[in-house]
C-alpha cells in the first residue's frame, strides 16, 4: 500500500517537525491536540485537527482509542507517534495493525522486547552483550530495593523500567537515598509511562553517553547512522548532543555499530531506533562499553544525525513503512562535518534549574539560516503548560568543523529572545564556552562537576565589559535624545551627552562619545551599531568580531544579556553619575523562615506539621512540576510555627508552604 495520510499522534516540535517532512512528500497531515494545544502551531500545520480531550496527557495523547478513533474520523491511514506518549507502547502498535492502520515505526514484538528495560537486559545478556551490572528482575518493595543496592555496591541508579529521556531515574550513594528515592521513582514511572516496575543497576562514574542511530527496512536490511554524543545530561536528561563525538575513534565506531545493528537483527528490527551505551572515559579499544537501552522510536536528538549524513530520518521512516527497501548500504553512509543540538528548555539555572512555566511574552528565535536550524512547537503569545515537557525549541548548527559549529551556537544563542518565563539560553552559551566542553573532554558529570554551587551566568572577561560599557552608553545616548525631542522635556536645543560613566558588574567605566572616536576609559575602541529605543537585539561590531546583545531597559539603565550572562549596567551622565554615591541602598528582605513553593505545581506531598522540630536538610515537602517530583529541604534546624498549604493543592510560584520560629 501507498500511505496517503498521516496522523500524528503527538505535540509540540515533534509534530511540527513530522508535519513538514510529509508535507514535502505530498502526504496529508492530520493533528491531535488536548485542551491546552488548541491554539499550538502543530494545530494550523496540519491539514486537519481532532481535538482528543483535556490538557493532561494522561485524558489525552496517552489514550489509544482516541488516537485510532481520530483516524476512523479522517481517514489517515498511518499513524507517526513521534518520541514519549504512545510511541513505545507494544499495544498501541497492535491496536493499530488490528484496524489496518500503519504504524510509522518498528514491529510490536521489537517494542516488546526492547522497550522493556528489564527484558531487554535480558536479551542482551542472552546475545552476548555487555550490559552494566545489576539486579533483572522485579523488586518487591523498598526493604528488597535496599538489599540489592547494598549486594551491587554503591553508586547505584534506580531506573522506571519503562521510563525514558531522564523521567523516572534516580542515583543513590547510600542506603538512605535508595529509601528517600525508591518510591518516587515508582511513582514517576508509574505517572509518566503507566508502569511503576524499577531496576538497580550500578552507576559507573565518569562515563561518556553515547548511542548508535540504527535504521532498517521490512526486507532485512539494516544500518548504522553514526553516533551521537550525549553526555552534556542535567538530572540524566540530555542538554546537549553532538555528530559526530569527539570521543569515539573509527574503530570505536565499527565495533558499536556492528554490535547495535546485531541486536536490532536479534529482534527483527525495522524503522529507525537508537542503542544508548555507556563508555568508560578511559577506553580507547573500542570495546569498554555497555548496553543501556534501546529506544524503539524516533529520538529527540535526531537533527544531529540528519545534519551529518545528508538523510531525513522522519522520511526514511515514512518510507520504510511504506514496505520500500532501503536505498543505500552501510558503505554508502558517512560523516560529513558536525552538528551540535542545545535543547532550549522552561527551566530557570539561576534558580537552580526549577521548572518554568507561564506565556510566551516575546518568542523570536534566530533565523534558520547559514548553518542553524531550530526545531520548535511553539509561538509568541503561547503558554508553556505544566502538563507537559519543558522544552522549548531545539538549536541545531552544522559547520564543517566541531569548533565552528560550538561557535555558531554561541551567536545564535545571544540571537533567540524568550521573554515571560524562565530558560536556559545563557547556561547553554555557558557551557558553548567552556574550555573543559570545547576541548571534548566531557563525561555524563560534566554539569554537576563544572557547576557545583550552581549557575550564575558564564565568566566575562575585561575585554567584553568594555564593549558593553560602549554598547550602553550608545544606548543611554540614544535615549536621553528621544527624550530631547519629546517637548516640554530637556529643552530644543539641548544635545545629548557624549561622556557617560557606566558600571557593569560592580566595576566602574568612563565612555566618551565623539563623531570621530569612541574611548573607553581612556582606551579607543572601534565600534559600529545601530539602535533605536525599543530595540530588543543590539548588533554590534568591533572590527572583526561582531556581538548580538539582547538589551531591556532598567530604572537606571539597561539590562545587556550576551555570551551566556546577563549585566546590570547602570548609565548615567558623567555629570550626574557623582550624586549616586547618596542612593540609599535597599535592602531585600529576610525570606530564610519561609519554605516557599520555588515553581508552579502540584504539592504532593508534606512530611511536617505545626510544632514539629526539623533538621537543615531535612526533606519537608515534594513538588510535581513537569513530570518531575522536587524534594524540598530545611534550610536550617528549627521549628515549624505554621503551615500554610496541604498536600494535593496546586501551588503558584512564591507561595508560602510553612513558616519557621
Amino acid at each position: 500500500m501507498t500511505i496517503k495520510k498521516i496522523l500524528i499522534a503527538n505535540r509540540g516540535e515533534i509534530a511540527c517537525r513530522v508535519i513538514r517532512t510529509a508535507k514535502k512528500m505530498g502526504i496529508a497531515t492530520v493533528a491531535v491536540y488536548s485542551d491546552a494545544d488548541a491554539r499550538a502551531p502543530h494545530v494550523l500545520m496540519a491539514d486537519e485537527a481532532v481535538h482528543i480531550g483535556p490538557s493532561p496527557a494522561a485524558q489525552s495523547y496517552l489514550i489509544a482509542e482516541k488516537i485510532i478513533q481520530a483516524c476512523k474520523d479522517t481517514g489517515a491511514d498511518a499513524v507517526h507517534p513521534g518520541y514519549g506518549f504512545l510511541s513505545e507502547r507494544e499495544s498501541f502498535r497492535k491496536a493499530l495493525d488490528a484496524e489496518g492502520i500503519v504504524f510509522i515505526g518498528p514491529p510490536a514484538n521489537a517494542i516488546a522486547a526492547m522497550g522493556d528495560k528489564i527484558e531487554s537486559k535480558k536479551l542482551a545478556l542472552e546475545a552476548g552483550v555487555n550490559v552494566v551490572p545489576g539486579f533483572v528482575g522485579e523488586i518487591a518493595d523498598t526493604e528488597h530495593a535496599v538489599r540489592i543496592a547494598n549486594d551491587i555496591g554503591y553508586p547505584v541508579m534506580m531506573k522506571a523500567s519503562a521510563g525514558g529521556g531522564g523521567k523516572g531515574m534516580r542515583l543513590a550513594y547510600s542506603e538512605q537515598d535508595v529509601r528517600e528515592g525508591f518510591e518516587a521513582t515508582k511513582r514517576e514511572g508509574l505517572a509518566s509511562f503507566g508502569d511503576d516496575r524499577v531496576f538497580i543497576e550500578k552507576f559507573i562514574e565518569s562515563p561518556r553517553h553515547i548511542e548508535i542511530q540504527v535504521l532498517g527496512d521490512q526486507h532485512g536490511n539494516i544500518v548504522y547512522l553514526n553516533e551521537r554524543e550525549c553526555s552534556i545530561q542535567r538530572r540524566h536528561q540530555k542538554v546537549v548532543e553532538e555528530a559526530p563525538s569527539p570521543f569515539v575513534t573509527p574503530k570505536m565506531r565499527k565495533a558499536m555499530g556492528e554490535q547495535c545493528v546485531a541486536l536490532a537483527r536479534a529482534v527483527g528490527y525495522f524503522s529507525a531506533g537508537t542503542v544508548e551505551l555507556i563508555v568508560s572515559g578511559a577506553d580507547t579499544t573500542g570495546e569498554g562499553f555497555y548496553f543501556l537501552e534501546m529506544n524503539t522510536r524516533l529520538q529527540v536528538e535526531h537533527p544531529v544525525t540528519e545534519q551529518i549524513t545528508g538523510l531525513d530520518l522522519v522520511e526514511q521512516m515514512i518510507r520504510v513503512a511504506n514496505g520500500e527497501r532501503l536505498a543505500f548500504t552501510q558503505d554508502d553512509v558517512k560523516i560529513n562535518g558536525w552538528s551540535v543540538e542545545n535543547r532550549v528548555y522552561a527551566e530557570d539555572p539561576y534558580r537552580g534549574f526549577l521548572p518554568s512555566t507561564g506565556r510566551l511574552v516575546r518568542y523570536n528565535p534566530p533565523v534558520a539560516e547559514d548553518g542553524v536550524r531550530v526545531d520548535d512547537g511553539v509561538f509568541e503569545g503561547g503558554e508553556v503548560s505544566m502538563f507537559y515537557d519543558p522544552m522549548i525549541a531545539k538549536l541545531i548548527t552544522y559547520a564543517p568543523t566541531r569548533l565552528e559549529a560550538i561557535d555558531l551556537q554561541i551567536d545564535a544563542l545571544d540571537r533567540f529572545e524568550i521573554e515571560g518565563l524562565g530558560h536556559n539560553i545563557d547556561f547553554l552559551s555557558a557551557i558553548m564556552q567552556h574550555d573543559r566542553f570545547r576541548s571534548g573532554n566531557i563525561t555524563t558529570g560534566f554539569i554537576a562537576e563544572e557547576y557545583p554551587e550552581g549557575f550564575v551566568g558564564a565568566p566575562a572577561n575585561d575585554g567584553l565589559r568594555r564593549r558593553l560599557a560602549a554598547v550602553a552608553a550608545f544606548a543611554g545616548m540614544a535615549h536621553a535624545d528621544r527624550a530631547r525631542r519629546v517637548d516640554g522635556q530637556l529643552g530644543k536645543r539641548l544635545k545629548p551627552p557624549t561622556d557617560w560613566a557606566v558600571k557593569i558588574d560592580g566595576v566602574d567605566h568612563q565612555v566618551a562619545i565623539r563623531m570621530d572616536d569612541v574611548t573607553v576609559d581612556g582606551d579607543p575602541i572601534e565600534i559600529a551599531l545601530e539602535y533605536t529605543p525599543g530595540d530588543r537585539i543590539i548588533e554590534a561590531e568591533f572590527g572583526d568580531e561582531r556581538l548580538s546583545v539582547r538589551i531591556a531597559p532598567t530604572r537606571t539603565g539597561f539590562k545587556l544579556t550576551c555570551r551566556g550572562a546577563a549585566h546590570v549596567a547602570r548609565v548615567l551622565p558623567a555629570h550626574v553619575a557623582p550624586m549616586a554615591q547618596h542612593m540609599i541602598e535597599k535592602v531585600p528582605p529576610d525570606l530564610s523562615r519561609f519554605l516557599i513553593c520555588p515553581m508552579p505545581g502540584l504539592l504532593v506531598s508534606l512530611h511536617v506539621g505545626e510544632g514539629d522540630q526539623v533538621e537543615a536538610g531535612q526533606p519537608l515537602a515534594v513538588i510535581e512540576a513537569m513530570k518531575m517530583e522536587n524534594i524540598l529541604r530545611a534550610q536550617k534546624a528549627g521549628m515549624v510555627k505554621s503551615v500554610s498549604a496541604k498536600a494535593g493543592e496546586s501551588l503558584a510560584v512564591d507561595t508560602v508552604i510553612l513558616e519557621m520560629a
